[in-house]
């Protein structure tokens, strides 16, 4: 079983440096706020007691470089094992940090998930999914903000 979990809170990449702000012609159009979450990729088994944690994460350098086939748009950044069924983790099973990792066993880890669905076509609908879902809590918020300072 594949359990993803992603959360929409700081999933947007902070804006361009105010030296491109101000070289933007007032004409132009604004880039669209795109939300580009971690997201938690979570492996279990039934035979076993353990699932296997990936905690995954776009790289600022890598979102909406679409004409690259061969590049991933997200990566690893730690694997862990976790007991099945504790909600909450232990910070002291051992956490591998992909830094460290042989690049070959990283490219079996990426197989790994591309093999259960979490490829770029994933990714790719996760940032669409994760931008929606910001852009209606960002709604929401304005109009909660809007109905809280209103004065009576």
């Amino acid at each position: 079983r594949i359990t993803v979990t992603f959360n929409i809170n700081n999933s947007i990449p902070p804006s361009a440096d105010e030296e491109t702000q101000e070289e933007q012609k007032p004409d132009e159009q604004e880039p669209d706020l795109t939300s580009t979450p971690n997201f938690v990729v979570e492996v279990i088994k039934d035979d076993t007691k353990q699932t296997l944690v990936l905690d995954c994460h776009y790289p600022e350098d890598e979102v909406g470089h679409e004409g690259e086939e061969e590049s991933d748009i997200f990566t690893i950044r730690e694997v862990s094992f976790q007991p099945t069924g504790e909600s909450d983790w232990k910070d002291t099973n051992y956490t591998l940090n992909t830094d460290s990792l042989d690049w070959a066993l990283y490219d079996h880890l990426m197989d790994f998930l591309a093999d259960r669905g979490v490829d770029n076509t994933f990714a790719d609908e996760l940032i669409e999914l994760s931008t929606a879902l910001e852009h209606q809590e960002y709604i929401k918020f304005l109009e909660d903000l809007k109905s809280f300072v209103k004065c009576q």
